[in-house]
């Protein structure tokens, strides 16, 4: 690893009632994977923000190339070689792929712009990163994991010698992780510096070249990851160490009653004629590939998207679901995988977001008890330990991890019996991971059935009784958790007709 790109040094910035950084310190070398990791709230985008411009630092020094730098604003930043994938997605969504690749640096034919060019240049991107895409298809069209592959491309595609990587991975299959890798490895030969923020460990020890903890906004220190364990980091992030070993056996009942029955569901080119059972107190894994169609039938199901055919049965009983409404009055809680666009409205408060799902059960007359509300979502604030200075601060101002909690704190407190679970953990870190996982297992305890969908393999194994397997659109396999094995997952997942 060669010579330092950049050093931070005594990083602090704060916010109205939270201490984001206190005095963070950060070294990157040229031709180095650097893995940033800390649970969410630990300050770990923050920082980044504040490299790149987003934010103003209010105290600390920043080094790039040998000089101090202060961006005024992400443009800056590119201009000067530092590139960043965000988190959350950066994309116009009424715009192209490839125009969104390059909005703000447009490809122009005299003054008209040339799209064919920027089509041509899209094109060649993602040969590079070995993903099928086309330019052409309206970025709102797509799956957030196809969204996100994009976001990629688009950072690549600058001229940097630096690149931040923000949970790249969270919503991408092995197959697309991957390929980034291969992507990532000819970074570093080309000496850039590279910024690697994920909560995965064996990502984490497979990529990186050393690793920089943070907890709760302070540095804790920089491990050489070939020299370091997993639990040396977990306990550096945590202050203690998680074990999450895979599920053995089912634990549902053998004469549990099936819940919820879905025959012959189809819905546009991605649900085809899919068929399956869950039964009470079951969590069942829905595995496959991006662009599997999971997603999608889960959206079906919760009448999200239009289905063309198939009949869907709660508790025996044939039920007739359109709207999400029907869905919902069915006892059916959908958490998405993107959270911001279909779970939250972050402009309102942790209270009002917990209970949007329910306002029957908080409403006098036209009016909201606010008492009740504010009570009850305290009492899910502690359950789920969910970082906010109160449920009165706007859910924008909460890091991504904390976001999906209210939004699982909604579907909670309206006492779904169903609760379908897409991408649950997708952005969050391993403390807060290991408790979501709990509180589904607890959930399942206690008679609540659950439908997870997960592009992470350990995630299935960990908390599946059963798994249902898809690909492009169809089931293709159903597989007990006794016999679940990775490799018979993903002979299912890659099964064509």
């Amino acid at each position: 690893m060669g010579n330092v790109i950049l050093t931070m040094k005594g990083i602090d910035k704060s916010f109205p009632g939270v201490h984001a950084l206190k005095g963070v310190d950060l070294e990157i070398k040229k031709g180095e994977v650097h893995a940033l990791m800390g649970e969410n709230g630990a300050g770990k985008s923050t920082l980044m923000k504040v490299l790149t411009g987003i934010y103003s630092k209010d105290k600390g020094s920043i080094l790039y190339e040998g000089r101090e730098v202060a961006f005024a604003n992400p443009r800056e930043a590119q201009e000067a070689g530092i590139s960043i994938v965000h988190q959350e997605l950066n994309m116009m969504n009424h715009l192209t792929v490839a125009q969104n690749i390059f909005i703000g640096r447009e490809m122009m034919n005299g003054k008209i712009i040339n799209d064919k060019k920027m089509e041509e240049e899209s094109r060649k991107l993602f040969w590079k990163l070995n993903i099928e895409m086309d330019p052409r298809e309206i970025m709102g069209n797509l799956t957030v994991g196809r969204q996100q592959m994009c976001e990629i491309a688009k950072a690549i595609s600058r001229e940097c010698k630096m690149i931040i990587f923000d949970e790249p991975t969270a919503a991408l299959t092995e197959a697309e992780i991957e390929g980034l890798f291969k992507i990532i490895q000819d970074l570093r030969e080309k000496q850039m510096g590279i910024v690697y923020i994920s909560h995965r460990m064996d990502e984490i020890k497979k990529i990186t070249d050393r690793v920089t903890i943070m907890r709760d906004g302070e540095y804790v220190g920089t491990l050489i990851t070939q020299n370091s364990t997993k639990d040396d980091i977990i306990q550096g992030m945590v202050g203690r160490v998680i074990y999450e070993d895979p599920k053995e056996k089912s634990n549902v009942a053998k004469d549990a009653p099936v819940v919820l029955k879905v025959e012959n569901l189809c819905a546009g080119k991605m649900v085809k004629d899919v068929s399956f059972e869950l039964h009470k107190g079951e969590i069942l894994g829905f595995s496959g590939l991006m662009g599997a169609g999971r997603t999608e039938t889960a959206r079906a199901l919760f009448g999200a998207d239009k289905k063309d055919g198939g009949n869907i049965y709660i508790n025996g009983k044939k039920v007739e679901i359109r709207t999400t409404k029907d869905a919902v009055k069915a006892g059916i809680g959908y958490l998405s995988e993107d959270r911001k666009r279909y779970g939250l409205v972050v402009e309102k408060t942790v209270a009002q977001n917990s209970s949007m799902a329910n306002l029957e059960a908080f409403s006098k007359g036209f009016f909201i008890d606010k008492g009740k509300e504010t009570k009850i979502a305290l009492e899910y604030v502690k359950k789920l330990k969910t970082k906010t200075p109160g449920v009165d601060q706007l859910v924008v101002n909460l890091s991504g991890g904390n976001q999906q909690k209210v939004v699982i704190a909604k579907w909670l407190i309206r006492n779904c019996d169903i609760l379908i679970f897409d991408e649950p953990t997708r952005g969050i870190d391993v403390g807060a991971k290991s408790e979501i996982y709990h509180l589904m297992s607890e959930l399942a305890a206690q008679g609540k059935s659950i439908i997870m969908i997960s592009s992470e393999m350990t995630e299935i194994l960990r908390m599946s009784d059963r798994i249902i397997v898809m690909c492009e659109g169809r089931k293709t396999g159903e597989i007990a958790i006794e016999e679940a094995t990775q490799e018979n997952i993903m002979h299912a997942a890659t099964k064509r007709d």
